[in-house]
């Protein structure tokens, strides 16, 4: 079973694009490849073939790959839900709810699942690029690890080390993150990879000839930075793009709690589209669209949102005639209160909401995960059209009230989400439902925009274009006859 590992000297240095790259690099050759991520902690989440959840990035892989995503490409995936406490996705499913330090006692345990996950997948493809998460070089979190190296002994494969060179300082990051592990690991390491790299690369080689000579490694190659690079982001909320004058203004909090920020990829790309993220303790901008986004803690991004003063500024935007739209979380914001009588997301008790729609959530066990397929409703298309769309579920919550009688979206034959009675407000439980470019243009046909002037993009196309993108500097820039030794290939 050929596995390599790419691991990273930083949480950022870029080894969910090498991955994706390495992935579709052999995909495009006809090689049988999978992606792995044992362990990923991140709030972007996706639904798998099998009805399981793994991280965004992951699912991107796979579609790398020409996959569908699966529960065994990322058998530990943890959901903050506060500085200290995290929900447990194993293999695909809710494991349960634990702070940091239960969880780390637990990862001896966790380490069982990822190895199944990881056999049962080399079982069924003949590569295997698995993802570290952070940095091996975490000196508070080596024991027990299950993501870095803990995981590299215990499948026995090579790691390639990932370097960020746009952020300076990239030998010392290697250099020293070898220095800080184990003589076995040190000895699986088959050699570094820098990441991002700008300007003439004759400066660079001296040292990167120091680096081979210092380390007796040998360096795989230099990958530049890409400009214009928009690819599923699993953390940090990404900058919007640039927009045409007269653009619909869409304004988005960044919620402490957000989810599946990924939603708003496909509007970053719409050139006639200004997307605004606005953060703590900013100033809220004139809108004519502002979307509350999903929430891995509805009651406690409800309390910040009221803190920071959204309900007031939500109540003007609507008087003048903007329109609102909220996606899972954010739907279940729109009701008259949200109530978790378990704790599934925090601390025991109910919230009130923000009251624009006469209904109710209540937190119940059992996680909604399925992907979707529908149309929307003709209260959201001007033209009455019922636009097709895709997307997938992914919530506890369960949702009652009058208001649910005007539905967003049809979806397989049973209603979802809500629009009001003047045709301001809407909801739904779906994420993703900007990806097809239908819904996308009825959804800003809606909000004001005038769609025959500037057509939604094809978010799946745009990717693949992107992971070919990805692919070919791999060909250019990586020493591929030593990668395809390292894969026995």
């Amino acid at each position: 079973m050929p596995t390599l590992m790419v691991q990273g000297t930083t949480s950022d240095a870029g080894k969910t694009t090498v991955v994706a790259a390495l992935c579709r690099w052999l995909a495009r050759q006809g090689v049988s490849v999978a992606p792995f991520k044992p362990q990923n902690m991140a709030l972007n989440s996706a639904v798998t073939v099998d009805g399981g959840e793994i991280g965004r990035s992951t699912a991107l892989q796979a579609l790398a790959c020409g996959l569908e995503p699966h529960s065994d490409m990322n058998p530990v995936l943890l959901k903050p839900q506060s500085d200290c406490g995290a929900q447990v996705i194993l293999r695909g499913k809710v494991y349960g709810n634990m702070d940091a330090l239960d969880y780390h006692a637990y990862k001896a345990e966790a380490m069982a699942s990822v190895l199944t996950s990881w056999q049962a997948l080399g079982e069924r493809y003949d590569v295997i690029i698995a993802e570290g998460a952070g940095s091996p070089a975490e000196i508070n979190l080596r024991a027990n690890d299950i993501a870095n190296m803990g995981f590299a002994e215990a499948a026995d494969c090579p790691v390639l080390l990932v370097g960020d060179i746009d952020k300076g300082g990239v030998f010392a990051q290697l250099v020293g993150t070898l220095a800080l592990i184990s003589d076995s690991e040190q000895a699986r390491t088959a050699g570094f990879i820098i990441n991002r790299f700008r300007g003439d690369i004759a400066l660079l080689e001296p040292g990167l000839d120091w680096l081979a000579e210092h380390t007796g490694k040998p360096v795989f190659g230099v990958l530049p930075y890409l400009h214009g690079l928009v690819i599923d982001s699993e953390d940090s909320v990404s900058a919007a793009g640039a927009s045409e004058p007269g653009a619909l203004k869409v304004v988005v909090p960044v919620l402490p709690r957000i989810s599946n920020h990924n939603d708003f990829d496909p509007l970053r790309l719409h050139s006639g589209v200004d997307l605004v993220f606005v953060g703590p303790d900013e100033p809220i901008p004139p809108a004519d669209l502002i979307i509350l986004p999903g929430s891995k803690s509805t009651r406690h991004d409800l309390h910040w949102l009221t803190q920071q003063g959204w309900p007031e500024a939500i109540r003007k935007h609507l008087r003048y005639g903007g329109k609102l739209l909220g996606i899972c979380g954010g739907f279940q914001m729109l009701g008259l209160r949200v109530e978790d009588p378990d704790g599934l997301e925090g601390e025991v008790g109910k919230t009130e909401g923000l009251a624009l729609f006469e209904m109710v959530t209540r937190m119940v066990h059992g996680k909604q995960l399925r992907q979707v397929t529908g149309r929307l409703s003709p209260e959201v298309t001007e033209s009455g059209v019922m636009a097709t769309m895709t997307g997938y579920e992914m919530h506890n919550g369960v949702t009652e009230g009058p208001a649910l009688a005007r539905p967003f979206a049809e979806l397989e034959g049973r209603p979802d989400g809500a629009v009001s009675a003047d045709g301001q407000v809407a909801g739904t439980y779906v994420h993703g439902l900007f990806d097809e470019p239908a819904a996308c243009d009825a959804i800003l046909c809606w909000a004001g925009l005038n769609t025959q002037s500037a057509r939604s993009v094809d978010y799946q196309s745009h990717r693949l274009q992107q992971l070919d993108r990805l692919a070919d500097q791999v060909e250019q820039c990586l020493d591929t006859d030593r990668l395809r030794s390292l894969l026995q290939l």
